[in-house]
């Protein structure tokens, strides 16, 4: 490895939007981010789910193709 070309890694604080800090490695002095895994739906357990029922029938109604109407010819 050539020497004098790698980034300096230092101990930072990673500071979350909830209050939760915790101490990483990085090139940055400091890091601030909006989500954590204590404050994560997906990590807490208090997800949310969407109410998808009708999606699909909605989607079908949207995108459906009319039957070709069929013109009987008069005698």
């Amino acid at each position: 490895m050539k020497e004098g070309i790698h980034p300096v890694y230092k101990d930072v604080k990673v500071s979350c939007a909830c209050g939760e800090t915790f101490m990483t490695k990085s090139t940055k002095p400091s890091i601030s981010v909006d989500i954590c895994s204590k404050c994560h739906p997906f990590y807490t357990g208090k997800q949310k789910l969407m109410d998808v029922e009708g999606r699909v029938e909605k989607f079908k109604k949207k995108y459906a193709t009319k039957a070709p109407e069929v013109k009987q010819a008069s005698k």
